[in-house]
């Protein structure tokens, strides 16, 4: 009696956190490492290699370009061999595609490696996103998505603190080192994801984190729990509208994560050192802008959030004009930071909500098709214009105004959703 008694009260960590833990770990590497390190060596790397803007930000969309035809693939290729090998393999990918970069010596090298890290970061990111939904209840789902998101952020420091040292010790060589020791790193992360991850709390014989807590003391039943893993029309043309929104995330926020580090160097003469400093901020701050949404998403609604969000990236682009004091830089770089991984977070539990985390994975990647999209136009658009009037401005403004159509898109689908409600 008193050995079943202590196995009764003996307390049990949830699965869950290992979960949410290894998550952060894939973020850090498919999306911190793999892609947002981009921007911290893009200046040291176009000066070695003479690339214009418009080149530079080729780079950045041939990443993007690999993503987008990942993510169509990513949530078939996780129901088939199963989310731990697939999010493994795709950071296997990651990892080799980066360490190859070291022998690049021209842009025809370096656009179909990096294109093969986009590939492999979709393989990682979906599938985990989708993951993530299923390991915890309704309410949970926002704070947990946020909390995983920060790994993107540890990222950006990690490159923040790691290339501007590099570059320095290592003059010329620097950004070649950087891409070999990121590529490692994500390859540990790679090991660590084929060894903790698990798809789903029956496992390991536990319910969804937090399926307890609900006021009668029930497990929480999530809408869509039980449906089939085909997306009807009704779901679709919510995902749709969800994805044109997500879509304007992908086209502003990656012009500012590829090029303001650039900017920092070349309009205002920051040196690498000073402009890593400035990324790490950024980073840093970022480490709470995936719980912070998550929380006023959970709270406040989902469609809320993604308009309050949205207008913090339109101040974000705004401050970073360079006729504005410095002080207005900073304001920048804080808003930036505040709202990074936020919109992603939202997106995720939104979907999750609609979908039911049955079809999570799939439903994530079918919106973040119309991100990738986004993200596709964003740099390139965005690099050749800096190349015509010599300036991020014009750039900066035109993503302000997509941020705010988005944060007002979001406002017009609460009051349309809440409408069909019974």
């Amino acid at each position: 009696m008193k050995n079943t008694d202590r196995a009764t009260l003996r307390p049990a960590i949830h699965y869950g956190w290992v979960i949410l833990v290894t998550g952060l770990g894939v973020m850090f590497a498919c999306l911190g490492l793999g892609r947002f390190a981009l921007g911290m060596l893009l200046p040291e790397m176009g000066e070695a290699l003479s690339l214009s803007y418009g080149q530079m930000g080729l780079i950045s969309t041939a990443n993007f370009v690999g993503y987008m035809v990942s993510v169509i693939f990513a949530g078939r290729i996780s129901n088939s061999f199963g989310p731990r090998m697939t999010i493994s393999a795709g950071l296997a990918v990651v990892s080799i595609s980066m360490c190859l970069i070291w022998f690049a010596n021209s842009l025809p090298v370096i656009l179909p490696l990096y294109f093969f890290t986009g590939v492999g970061s979709g393989l990682a990111n979906i599938p985990m996103m989708g993951l993530v939904a299923g390991w915890f209840a309704e309410h949970w789902r926002g704070r947990a998505a946020g909390f995983m998101l920060a790994g993107n952020g540890l990222g950006i420091v990690f490159s923040g603190l790691l290339v501007p040292l590099l570059i320095t010790r290592l003059a010329g060589q620097g950004w070649r080192f950087a891409w070999l020791i990121l590529g490692g790193a994500v390859l540990g992360v790679a090991a660590l994801a084929a060894v903790t991850l698990r798809s789903s709390p029956a496992q390991v014989k536990q319910q969804p984190m937090g399926a307890e807590q609900t006021k009668n003391n029930q497990p929480v039943t999530d809408h869509g729990s039980s449906r089939t893993s085909a997306l009807n029309k009704a779901d679709i043309s919510k995902l749709v509208q969800l994805g044109l929104v997500y879509s304007l995330f992908g086209a502003t926020y990656s012009v500012y994560a590829t090029f303001i580090v650039t900017s920092l160097v070349n309009e205002r003469g920051f040196s690498n050192h000073n402009a890593g400093l400035f990324w790490s901020i950024v980073g840093i701050i970022s480490l709470i802008s995936g719980p912070y949404a998550g929380y006023i998403s959970d709270r406040l609604g989902r469609y809320p959030a993604l308009a309050i969000i949205y207008a913090q990236f339109s101040v974000a682009h705004l401050l970073a004009l360079t006729g504005l004091p410095t002080i207005c830089l900073y304001l920048s770089i804080a808003a930036f930071g505040l709202s990074l991984w936020g919109i992603p977070s939202v997106i995720a539990a939104t979907v999750a909500d609609l979908v039911g985390p049955l079809r999570a994975s799939s439903a994530f990647g079918f919106v973040t098709i119309f991100f990738g999209a986004g993200q596709v136009v964003g740099p390139a658009l965005a690099g050749f214009l800096a190349e015509a009037t010599g300036l991020f401005d014009t750039a900066f403004v035109i993503c302000a105004v997509l941020t705010t159509t988005a944060a007002i898109a979001s406002v017009r689908l609460n009051k349309k959703n809440r409408k069909v409600k019974p």
